[in-house]
């Protein structure tokens, strides 16, 4: 006996973890949304929402992080700039 093909949601959840894991969370969930519109109370679709959403979560604050330091970086440079030429003065 021959295993039904894939329903379309299911094909679109496979591309959804695929996104997912590739780290492109982005359209990751774009498909995860259509499946949920399919079936709302599927708990693999829902769960693996709940990941992306932690995961852009996640990478949001680690973003906001590496820009304050930088930013606080560039303030001490240029802070230690001007105390060196008030000194000199």
């Amino acid at each position: 006996m021959i295993a039904p093909p894939l329903e379309d949601r299911e094909k679109l959840y496979l591309l959804a973890v695929g996104y997912y894991r590739s780290g492109d969370c982005s359209k990751s969930r774009q498909l995860v949304d259509r499946c949920i519109e399919m079936q709302p109370d599927w708990r693999q679709a829902l769960v693996l929402k709940k990941c992306i959403e932690d995961k852009i979560t996640k990478d949001g604050v680690i973003g906001i992080g590496i820009t304050a330091s930088a930013v606080g970086a560039v303030g001490l440079i240029a802070g230690g700039i001007v105390a060196a030429l008030a000194r000199k003065k």
